[in-house]
C-alpha cells in the first residue's frame, strides 16, 4: 500500500459533480483498492455518498491510499485529477 497528503484546492471543495468523476476514476482501476482518509474518518473512493460525507472544503487534507496492482500509476492518476479540480 502506498499513500500520499493532498490538500483540496478547489474553491468548492469537493462537491457532487467533481466527486462523480473522481468515483468513475477510481472505479476504472479495478485491480486497486482506493480509500480516502481524514483525521476523523476512512471511506471508500468508490462510492460517492462516502466521499461526500467527508466533507471536503478548499484547504482539507485527505490522504489518499492505494492497495493492488499499478499502484504508483494510479495514486499519481488520481492524485492528479484531484489537485485539477477547479470547480
Amino acid at each position: 500500500m502506498i499513500s500520499k497528503n493532498i490538500t483540496i484546492t478547489a474553491p468548492n471543495g469537493l462537491h457532487a459533480r467533481p466527486v462523480g468523476d473522481l468515483v468513475k476514476l477510481v472505479k476504472s482501476f479495478a485491480d486497486s483498492t482506493v480509500t480516502l482518509a481524514t483525521p476523523a474518518k476512512t471511506v471508500k473512493a468508490s462510492s460517492m455518498l462516502s466521499i461526500l460525507s467527508l466533507g471536503l472544503k478548499q484547504g482539507s487534507v485527505v490522504e489518499l491510499k492505494v492497495e493492488g496492482g499499478d499502484e504508483n500509476q494510479v495514486l499519481e492518476t488520481i492524485s492528479s485529477f484531484i489537485s485539477s479540480i477547479n470547480e
